[in-house]
């Protein structure tokens, strides 16, 4: 029988406490009048989730546009957490670590899991290197790259981590091959309520791999542009096509090339962003994007944007000692910002950015 969202699993526990569904209510109230503003968002959320309404309102990224409201029914919250242990094997009492901001989807969606799965959670403030008990066994947590990135010493104690939101940087992927946890990267958005498929990290504890996987009750395809096609009828009620173009290896795996709206037609060759950013990292140290910048032979020219470089000389000779990149996927031209605009979550806005440099 599936769990429904207004019911709390009896297992379930709040930074070390039992609560029932009523209990919960009290608890927001109190968290709302007197805890510090993380914790008020908790509160305003549990409001939220525990009134007579099946949905709830919640806000983009804005990560691919502008943020936006939507609406996200509850039961398709329940279904995605289900999901979610059933891929990871979590069970009732099984101890989880939550610091995510719980005024985006996936700091609700930590929180929901913990009510639906019977999940023991630990609540800490959502900073870029949570502060938590290094000598308690967690089960389960879910981090950004920031976080994993300056925390990534001291989780020796977390079976499991989920890492999403933003890219896992080269840099990190070799931390994380030393560390003895298990490792996934996550592919998702608000519309599919958080992630609807992970990749394993290679990691002490296991292997990686570079295609995503479906979680349970999903399904993959592809349009005309090889763009994906998310078919999830226990999440949303239509198959939702999004701009990410991927090389899709079956109906329930495949592997992220790239954002169709970012792509750039060079001289007739289509230019990946992501992956030629990937290929840069070992060479640049600032925040940077590639680009396409018009231009009358090409069509479009690849160009590079530093923020707030310290030697762009430097970094251009490096450049051009890389053996990783083809010779298309060679900046022709270099811009420097002070700073670059960003989405509410911090994410670099790519089309704001290319404005702000060509004017």
């Amino acid at each position: 029988m599936t769990p429904e969202y207004n019911k709390v699993h009896n297992r379930f526990k709040f930074n070390g406490i039992h609560f029932n569904h009523e209990d919960l209510s009290e608890v927001a109230y109190s968290i709302i009048k007197e805890g510090d503003p993380y914790e008020k968002e908790l509160g305003n959320f549990l409001i939220d989730w525990l009134n007579n309404d099946d949905f709830l309102m919640v806000k983009t990224s804005g990560s691919t546009g502008q943020p936006k409201k939507i609406k996200l029914k509850k039961q398709a919250m329940v279904n995605s957490a289900i999901a979610t242990g059933d891929f990871f094997g979590l069970q009732p009492g099984d101890k989880a670590l939550h610091c995510l901001p719980s005024h985006y989807i996936a700091g609700k969606m930590m929180f929901v899991r913990a009510l639906v799965l019977g999940l023991e959670i630990d609540f800490v403030e959502p900073i870029s290197q949570p502060i938590f008990n290094t000598k308690k066994h967690y089960d389960f947590c879910a981090m950004v790259p920031l976080q994993l990135k300056h925390s990534i010493d001291y989780v020796t104690n977390i079976k499991t981590i989920i890492v999403g939101g933003s890219m896992v940087t080269k840099p990190l992927l070799k931390r994380i091959k030393e560390a003895p946890s298990r490792f996934y990267e996550t592919y998702g958005m608000t519309e599919t309520v958080t992630h609807v498929a992970v990749r394993p990290l290679q990691s002490k504890s296991r292997k990686g791999q570079q295609y995503f996987k479906a979680l349970p009750n999903i399904t993959f395809s592809q349009d005309d542009r090889d763009c994906l096609i998310i078919d999830a009828p226990n999440l949303v009620k239509e198959p939702l096509v999004t701009n990410d173009i991927v090389d899709l290896q079956s109906s329930t795996s495949f592997k992220l090339l790239g954002r169709y709206d970012n792509v750039i037609n060079s001289g007739g060759v289509k230019l990946f962003p992501e992956q030629i950013e990937e290929k840069l990292q070992p060479v640049i140290e600032e925040r940077y994007i590639v680009a396409g910048e018009d231009d009358t032979d090409l069509g479009e020219k690849l160009v590079l944007i530093l923020e707030n470089p310290s030697n762009i000389e430097n970094i251009t000779e490096k450049i051009k000692k890389l053996n990783t990149l083809d010779k298309f996927e060679i900046p022709k031209k270099i811009y420097a910002l002070k700073k670059f605009p960003e989405t509410t979550a911090g994410k670099i806005q790519r089309t704001k950015t290319l404005e702000k440099v060509l004017g």
